[in-house]
Parts: C-alpha cells; structure tokens; sequence
C-alpha cells in the first residue's frame, strides 16, 4: 500500500506567491531580499497554522538562491530546532557554537527556532549576545504563537512580522484548489463550513478536509460535513429566529430540546445565536453584506431573514445572547437560562405586534355597569363598583338632591340579583358613631377599620369632589409610593400612650390656616428640593419620610399641593405632620398661602396562586399554547 501523505504536507507552499492570505508578509519578504535589506534577527508571531514555518523556509530558499540549489544541498544550510524539547542554556550554546562556522555552500546559515517563547529566562540571556551581533553568514527566523512570553529584551533586538488569520474565503478557496487536485467534486457550502470551523488556520482546515474525503469518498456534501464534524447547522438558527417571530414559543422550546438531544452543548447555540443575529443586522445594510464568511446559498437566507426581521429585534436578540455567553458558565441550571432567553425574544415580538395594532377606544363607566342596573345617562352617573375607592378629606360630603334619590330608590327597586345586607348580617361588635355630612373623615389610627357595611363600600363612588367638579383617579398600585404598613406600625409600637385617643379636631383645624405674605409661584424643583432637605432633620419620623421620599406631592395650583395615601393610619401622621411641614414649606417656597389635599386611594387586592394547579391554569387563560406544549411533552404539574 502507498503510504498516504497528508494534503497539509503534499500541498506546502514552495514559494511566497503560493502562500495563502500573508501577501503583507511575503510582499515585504520579498522587497527586503531584493534591497539587500533583510535584518538577520526575525520574530514570526501569529496563530497557529498560519505559515510562519513555511514562510521561513521558503525564505531561506530564496536568500539561499532558490531553483539554483537542490533540496539535499539546502538542507545543509537550513537548521530548524525546536525550543519546547531544547530549551536550556546547554542547548543555546551548542546552537552558539555552531554558528560561527561559515556554510558549505550558499551564502546563509539559516536557524528557525520554533515555539521560541518556550526557552527558559536562563536561555534567552544566554542568546542576548549572539542574536544582537550575529556573524554575517548567520540569519535567526524566530516563530511563536504567544509573542507576549518573550523577554522585551529579544524582542528589541527582532525584526517582528505578525501573521495574521487567514479569511474563511481564503481557506474556502485553497480548499476549492486542493479538491479539484484530488479530483473530489465538493459543495461550496460544505468547504465554507470546513473553513469556518478551521478558526483561521490552514493547516486545520487541510486535515478537516482530509478527514471529510476519507469518509466520503470523492462526493462532498454540505450534510456530510454537518453530521461527521458534529457542527451545529445553520439551519436550527435560521428556524430559531423564524419561530421566535411567529411567536410560537412551544416549538421554540422543543427545537432547543432537540439540539440538546443531539449532543451539542447548550454553550455553542448561545454563542452561535450571538454570532446568527450580528450576521442578520450585517446583511440588512448592502454595504456591510461583504462582511458574511458563508457560502452563496446560506448568504441568500441571511439576507431573506434579515428583511423579515426589524433592526430592534435583532439588537434586542443580540444583546440577550451577548449576555447569556457571559452568565452561562457561572448558571447552575443553564438549560433554564437559555429557554429564558428565547422567551425574551417571543416576548420582544409579543410587544412589538401588540403595539403594531389598532388601539381600541376605551370603555366607559357604563359598560362595565351589572346588566341588572338600567344605564343611567347624564353627568351625575357613578364608576364601576368594583373601581378603587378615592375620599378626598378637606371637602364636606355633598347632600344628594332629590332627583338622585328618586334614581337611587328607582335602581334599587328594579334590581332583583343584588343582595342588600341587613342589621342581622352586621358584626354584633360595637362600632364608632357615624360622622356627620358636613365633617371630614377622622384622622385617627382607628379610622382605618371601615365599619361600613359591605353593600356601601362597595357602591363608594372612585372620584375626588373639590368643590364642584368631580376629577376621576387612576387605581394605585401596591406600593406604587408612600408609607408602607410596617413602616407605619414601627413607629406606632414607639408611641408612649398605651391607648389611642380619637382627636376631636378634623384635619382641616390640623393644618395651619393661611396667613398674610407673598403668594409666589414655585416649580417641582423648588418643591422636592425643600421636601428633601425637611426630611433630613431629626425630628421627622420614619413613617413621614419614607412617604416624602417615594412620592412628589402633586401641584394643583399655585397655594395646593394633592398627596396620595393608602389608607387612614397615613392620614392621621400626615395630619400631625402638617403642623410642621406646611409652616416649613411656606417659608421655604416663600408662599404663606400654601395648604395639602390628601386623597386616600385604596390599593387593589392581588390574589396569589400558591398551587402548581393555579398557577398553570392562571397562565393557561393567558395563553392557550401552553396547553399545546403540556401536552407535546406529556409533563405533570408537580
């Protein structure tokens, strides 16, 4: 049998025109000979594979005299050692000694060191002398793939040419070359996809290719290179993206399975997602198109997908990869993080669509009235009664009219589905007397029970009176800024009086009344700036200043101010607080007019789901899919 060589060895380049993607390098190779100005100390750095050794005897050929000389007699003046097996200073002087002998033949000693970043510290001082004033028949070709191990005092005294990695079209190319050499008709895609996974070296992508035509024969298909070299295909991330549009996020999920089933690491279909997105966004501008390493046909999808595809989407996915690549290798469920990060992109889409259509005119009050209610028509109807209920406290309670109660009793009697509580359905517990119409709500702690009945509170109307107008408020969320509970009950349990004392005064007589000055007009800089520098004395409770730091009281005009708060406990500090902070902020904002209108907003009641049961079908009635993908994967709930 007729021993094999390597396509690496039997297609070595034997002159600078046919080395492949270093034109830089052998271009000023070849001018230096050429001038007489070659330095007799070079350093080739670069990756690995990429001609630095090949160069390097290609370059004592030529300086040697080339075609003049036959193989054996070059080999005379051609001395090639490796400094990772003789690397100490023995070594170096054995290499010393031999250069100061002249050549048989030629004109030129050549030494290639390769891996020289291998030699111990002893050795490079040993070698200081000799490669900074070599005798004139002596030339060092020094080749490293890590120039940043070598002592700065070598480096100094080399000439240093850097390699750099050869393009997938360049390696693309070579390979198209040595097929057609080797009679093996070869798919582009297939010899792009050898190149891309070569990582810039020739020499890699010689033995892939070698590899591919030992399995395959004389036919190279783009699938065979996929299946024997276990690369992930381009098309699971050309199908990612196109899912992730159709925002159909089961499918998504079973795609991902189907890559781990596979074998391939979760790590490489992050990183190969980075890299498909940047590709995307390159092929959406025609002058970067030229920036894409892959073959015709898959160029022709990149650039079908990125017209589909919105730039915000594919910045968006390529800011989520980018960051799944860094969390990855410290995830300790990595699965997870990943499926986390398709489903931001389907939920990116989600946002996308839903802002994309139509909006819908809002509903107004009455559509949400019971259908045993009749409708009623005019200024004076009511919100829904399931609405947040909104008191303001510095305005009487305005009497109902006789019209409106005759429309009052009118709905009442009609309505056959509503349940009225009774005396007997009250808690026998005593309660407080009811305020008069004309008085404001009690500022005390106490007032935070609401001792209504069930019927009334709910049927309490979500609008704020000032004076006449009535202006509706937004419902407010759970800690959307103000005095938190526990916040409040702290400093409660801090209070020295063993009982709580209703105060006879309402909060009208709490706050100080308007005195004569200057009513000048202040902005919401002026105000939170002043409300700062109050909250930082000693005196304010803690309460008070978690409620002026989270919220900004809103300018009504130029003497109001409206705050919001969550429930009566708030109101009866802030009533007591005023006794400081408004005289505080009246000499602050130079405005002796100045008051507050508080409102108390009650905040809506979240129901948690604590069941696997809840939970699925509180997300079931969101998104029906989900049914689908329970039942794809055959899973329980537990």
């Amino acid at each position: 049998m007729e021993q094999f060589v390597v396509s690496a060895r039997k297609y070595r380049p034997q002159a600078f025109e046919a080395v492949v993607g270093q034109s830089h390098i052998t271009d000023t190779l070849l001018k230096s000979v050429d001038n007489d100005h070659l330095a007799q100390a070079l350093l080739f750095c670069g990756p690995r594979g990429v001609g630095k050794t090949t160069c390097a005897r290609i370059l004592a050929k030529v300086i040697n005299g080339g075609a003049d000389l036959n193989d054996e007699e070059l080999a005379l003046n051609i001395f090639e050692l490796d400094a990772a097996s003789n690397n100490s200073v023995d070594d170096i002087r054995r290499l010393i000694d031999q250069v100061r002998f002249a050549p048989q033949t030629g004109k030129f000693k050549v030494y290639i060191i390769d891996e020289v970043h291998m030699l111990s510290q002893q050795a490079f001082n040993a070698f200081l002398k000799t490669l900074e004033e070599p005798p004139a028949h002596a030339i060092f070709i020094l080749a490293t793939t890590e120039k940043h191990k070598i002592i700065p005092t070598i480096l100094s005294r080399c000439q240093i040419f850097d390699f750099k990695r050869i393009t997938v079209d360049d390696i693309a190319g070579h390979l198209a070359f040595v097929a057609q050499k080797e009679g093996v008709q070869a798919a582009p895609e297939a010899l792009h996809m050898i190149a891309e996974k070569a990582d810039g070296a020739l020499r890699d992508a010689l033995s892939l290719f070698d590899r591919m035509v030992s399995f395959s024969g004389n036919e190279l298909t783009y699938e065979q290179v996929v299946n024997v070299l276990d690369i992930l295909d381009y098309n699971y991330f050309f199908r990612t993206v196109a899912l992730a549009n159709e925002v159909n996020y089961p499918d998504l999920l079973l795609l991902y399975n189907e890559v781990l089933e596979k074998g391939f690491n979760g790590h490489e279909f992050v990183v190969g997602m980075a890299k498909h997105f940047r590709d995307l966004l390159v092929a959406r501008e025609p002058r970067t198109v030229e920036l894409l390493e892959v073959g015709p046909s898959i160029r022709e999808q990149y650039l079908s997908q990125s017209k589909e595809s919105s730039t915000r989407f594919l910045l968006h996915g390529l800011k989520v990869f980018n960051e799944l690549d860094g969390q990855y290798k410290l995830a300790s469920q990595p699965r997870i993080l990943v499926e986390l990060g398709l489903l931001k992109l389907v939920e990116f889409i989600s946002q996308e669509k839903k802002k994309s259509q139509p909006s819908v005119a809002p509903k107004t009050t009455e559509d949400f009235l019971p259908p045993t209610l009749p409708k009623r028509t005019g200024p004076e109807q009511d919100s829904s009664p399931a609405a947040p209920r909104v008191q303001n406290t510095h305005q009487a309670a305005t009497t109902p009219t006789v019209e409106q109660d005759a429309t009052l009793a009118s709905s009442a009697s009609e309505s056959v589905t509503e349940k009225v509580a009774t005396p007997d359905d009250l808690p026998k517990e005593p309660t407080l007397p009811e305020a008069p119409a004309h008085e404001p709500p009690i500022a005390s702690p106490e007032a935070a029970f609401d001792t209504a009945p069930p019927a009334e509170r709910t049927k309490t109307p979500p609008q704020v009176s000032t004076g006449s107008s009535k202006r509706s408020l937004p419902p407010r969320t759970p800690g959307s800024g103000g005095l938190s509970l526990m916040a409040a009950l702290n400093d409660l349990s801090k209070e020295d009086n063993s009982s709580v004392v209703l105060p006879e005064s309402t909060d009208e007589e709490a706050a100080p009344r308007v005195q004569e000055g200057p009513q000048s007009v202040f902005n919401e800089k002026e105000l939170v700036d002043a409300l700062a520098t109050y909250v930082k004395q000693r005196h304010v409770k803690t309460a008070i200043r978690s409620l002026l730091s989270a919220q900004i009281p809103k300018i009504l005009d130029k003497n109001t101010l409206q705050i919001a708060l969550d429930n009566n406990i708030q109101l009866g500090y802030f009533n007591e607080e005023q006794k400081e902070l408004v005289p505080y902020l009246r000499k602050k904002l130079d405005n002796f007019a100045l008051r507050f209108e508080t409102i108390l907003v009650e905040s809506e009641q979240v129901k948690k789901l604590y069941l696997p049961e809840e939970k699925y079908k509180h997300m079931a009635e969101k998104n029906a899919n989900l049914i689908y993908l329970r039942q794809k994967i055959k899973t329980d709930l537990e």
